[in-house]
């Protein structure tokens, strides 16, 4: 259950750090209110998880969770460039965090 948990935390740090970007700089009442909960939410998530999980696994995976998916949020949502280095690069954070799954 922690892992799921720990998805999920990550999940909604993507969630927040999109918020970021619609917020316009916390200028933006609706937008900025939705990402200050996105990140309790995600904080509240990596918290529970950790009570299972270890600290540097934990973490780096929801940090990994995080970058991932803000980067294909990105491209999806604001037209972002898609590289092929861009690519590579995310399958390489991709890659860490099945070593670090399978590792535990």
């Amino acid at each position: 259950m922690s892992w799921i948990i720990l998805l999920l935390a990550g999940l909604f740090e993507v969630g927040w750090a999109v918020g970021l970007k619609y917020s316009d700089g916390f200028t933006r009442p609706l937008p900025t209110l939705l990402t200050v909960a996105a990140m309790i939410v995600s904080l509240a998530l990596l918290g529970l998880a950790m009570r299972q999980l270890p600290l540097g696994t934990a973490y780096a995976i929801w940090t990994g969770v995080g970058a991932v998916g803000t980067v294909i949020a990105g491209i999806i949502l604001f037209g972002e460039a898609l590289s092929l280095l861009r690519i590579a690069s995310v399958a390489l954070i991709l890659c860490g965090l099945i070593g670090l799954k399978l590792s535990h």
